[in-house]
């Protein structure tokens, strides 16, 4: 049966209202006939021409009203398909899969394709994968960034549901339809790009140029020759920021504040601070050449915080030793240069007024606690058996917190161990320290200035008071709120510094014999039997220590290896590959001994006996993690690799821990970043 199209809602009710006003008349002249009979007849006459007229032109109007309401129909949608096709944004369908099924001619102008393109769009568009699309209802609209021939575009998608369209077809039969379409617009950014980026570029950047060794120099040359060092390095500091457009005032004799625009800094990125390397040129006789420092910060809300992120960039550069430069941002601390080694300052006054202050600290305090880091060495335990003598002697309790003591510790802690001189309790584990800290303890960390990798990261949440001693370079992560901090890079191990800082703590302080013992295995180890970053306050130290009953012969005697640990390292050193002719990487095999990493950080010293090695690195497989121990004399800083592999330490003595790989990928890990730093020019 031929179906009709039926005409509904209120244009049905408008082309009928005349035949409903005729059933009225109806009504009306039937109430006439009641009253007057050849009225009613009249009337009835007049309704029955009324009906013959009405029906003739409802019947003969109505399927050329509905011609012309299909035809505006077809001419309104032509018209909106004309202006889709004409629109001056960019405009395509997609299907569910990403494929394209129709474009406008502006985004047929922008992809260079003519009309009739029927492949998937990220052949057009690479990063346009199909986790960029909407595919569920819940996220019906999605945006990514695109780059597409040196313009930058706003792609958006929005997911058109095809379910009503399916429901009221009389071609399509489906039950359970989830078909869609997807409308993806492009709108061009690049002005807008290009206008904020030239914003940003003149955005201000603070930073801050230190001479690391301003005395040092001066005093190694000639007194008449003083000022024109000075004014020589004052020049090409000038010199150097004033091509760049920036402003440099000098604050002290050794300070100066520098305002740069953003794009400066990104120019100084680039040239990864060469100022670092010009200044060192300085030469009029000065047998010690003049490095820098320089701490930058930028990116932040207003300008005193840019002045807070680059004083915080110069102590950190400062930190981690000098003769580099440190960008700070509120999202990343990056770091640059750091290539010479750190001059030892000849001075002991910096020692002297932090003995006080921690002496001021101690004396206000009812507590001591004692903490190194995890997997102690002999320098951690070593300086923490020095704090406690510090404590003891000022007549506080002290406690070192120990939770597993290390096969390369255990003989050191032999000499406190039911030793009836000591406290039963002067050694306990984390959490009994947790449970004694208080506002009335202060905690003490010596050898490590990283918090997540200390004895007990806990514990510095519980103690308000926490003292900081550490000889190693400074990072991004770093123990925040200390009351007092005294890092120095310069100085060869922890047990140097607390051995100076004992010193003056205390007038004709005493320290026994196993002490004296402890702090001097921390020192001979750390330099690697006074063979690494020994300078004269190291024997100094020493002699300090010697002469309060340090025994050589009892500490070699206590550190003799075992014939499994020596037979281990020794595999170590035989199996080590020379990649790049300068650096030598090797695998630590020894799962079965107690102390692995130990053994890999002494194969890694070993390596370093072999002629044009640069830099050596250990890889020990323990415990589920790889244990990387670098090391080096003096052409290649450590420190930075490792800290781009997750880890840090000294310029000479680094590493890191690595979880989730295997050892082959770890070498994979470590080549290729040695691989990125030699071909940047880092190292």
């Amino acid at each position: 049966m031929k179906k009709r199209i039926r005409l509904k809602g209120r244009i049905r009710t408008y082309i009928q209202f005349s035949i409903y006003m005729g059933f009225l008349l109806c009504a009306v002249n039937a109430a006439i006939c009641m009253l007057d009979l050849r009225a009613g007849l009249v009337l009835g006459i007049f309704t029955l021409f009324y009906f013959g007229v009405t029906l003739t032109l409802y019947f003969y109007n109505k399927p050329i009203i509905m011609n012309e309401l299909i035809s505006f129909a077809t001419e309104y949608g032509q018209i909106q398909r004309k202006l889709l096709r004409e629109m001056h944004i960019p405009y395509a369908l997609l299907d569910e899969d990403g494929k394209v099924i129709w474009t406008n001619a502006a985004f047929e102008n922008v992809v260079h394709h003519a009309k009739g393109y029927n492949k998937s769009v990220t052949g057009l568009f690479p990063t346009i994968t199909k986790d960029k699309l909407p595919m569920e209802e819940e996220t019906g609209e999605t945006q990514c960034d695109l780059e597409y021939e040196g313009s930058e575009y706003l792609a958006r998608f929005k997911r058109i549901s095809l379910q009503d369209m399916v429901d009221h077809s009389d071609m399509i039969d489906a039950t359970d339809y989830n078909g869609y379409l997807i409308a993806m617009y492009l709108f061009d950014e690049t002005a807008l790009h290009i206008a904020l980026k030239e914003v940003d570029d003149q955005s201000l950047a603070v930073g801050m140029i230190y001479l690391d060794n301003y005395d040092e120099a001066l005093e190694s040359v000639e007194e008449v020759r003083r000022s024109l060092l000075i004014a020589l390095i004052d020049r090409k500091v000038n010199k150097y920021i004033s091509a760049l457009d920036g402003i440099c005032k000098k604050l002290e004799k050794d300070k100066f504040l520098v305002i740069l625009r953003k794009k400066a800094v990104a120019q100084l990125k680039t040239s990864r601070f060469d100022l670092l390397e010009e200044v060192k040129t300085v030469n009029i006789g000065n047998e010690m050449a003049v490095t820098l420092s320089i701490g930058v910060g930028l990116d932040g809300l207003t300008y005193a915080q840019n002045y807070e992120f680059a004083r915080t960039a110069i102590d950190l550069a400062l930190g981690r030793g000098g003769d580099q430069a440190v960008i700070k941002t509120p999202e990343s601390i990056t770091y640059y240069g750091g290539k010479s080694q750190q001059v030892e300052k000849n001075t002991r006054v910096k020692a002297r007024v932090k003995a006080h202050a921690l002496r001021e600290i101690i004396t206000g305090k009812d507590k001591v606690l004692v903490m190194g880091h995890r997997m102690p060495d002999v320098d951690s335990f070593g300086s923490a058996v020095g704090i406690y003598r510090i404590a003891t002697t000022l007549g506080r309790k002290c406690h070192i917190v120990l939770d597993e003591p290390t096969t390369a510790i255990q003989p050191l802690v032999d000499l406190f161990t039911d030793n009836p001189e000591y406290d039963e309790d002067m050694i306990i584990k984390g959490q009994q320290a947790i449970e004694m800290a208080g506002n009335s303890t202060v905690l003490v960390v010596v050898d490590v200035n990283k918090p997540s990798i200390t004895e007990c990261p806990e514990l510095l949440r519980c103690c308000k008071s926490i003292v900081v001693l550490d000889h190693h370079r400074q990072g991004t992560e770093t123990i925040e709120n200390a009351t007092l901090s005294y890092v120095e890079p310069y100085a060869s191990s922890a047990c140097e510094m607390v051995s100076e800082v004992l010193q003056y703590t205390y007038d004709n302080i005493k320290i026994r014999s196993e002490e004296a013992d402890c702090m001097y295995s921390g020192i001979m180890v750390d330099t690697n039997n006074f063979m690494t970053k020994t300078g004269v306050r190291t024997f100094e130290a020493a002699a300090f220590l010697r002469r309060s009953g340090a025994d050589v012969t009892r500490v070699r005697k206590m550190f003799r290896e075992d014939a499994q640990e020596y037979k281990a390292r020794a595999d170590a050193v035989s199996q080590a590959e020379i990649y790049r002719q300068c650096f030598a990487i090797s695998i630590c095999m020894a799962e079965d001994l107690p102390s692995p990493t130990v053994i890999g950080a002494q194969a890694a010293n070993e390596l370093l006996n072999i002629k044009g090695i640069k830099a050596s690195f250990v890889l020990t497989d323990y415990q589920g993690r790889i244990y990387v121990s670098a090391r080096s004399i003096d052409e290649v800083n450590v420190q930075i690799v490792m800290e781009r592999m997750g880890g840090g330490g000294h310029m000479n003595v680094a590493a890191c821990q690595m979880e989730g790989v295997g050892i082959v990928e770890a070498i994979g890990a470590l080549k290729r970043t040695i691989d990125d730093m030699v071909d940047g020019g880092e190292i």
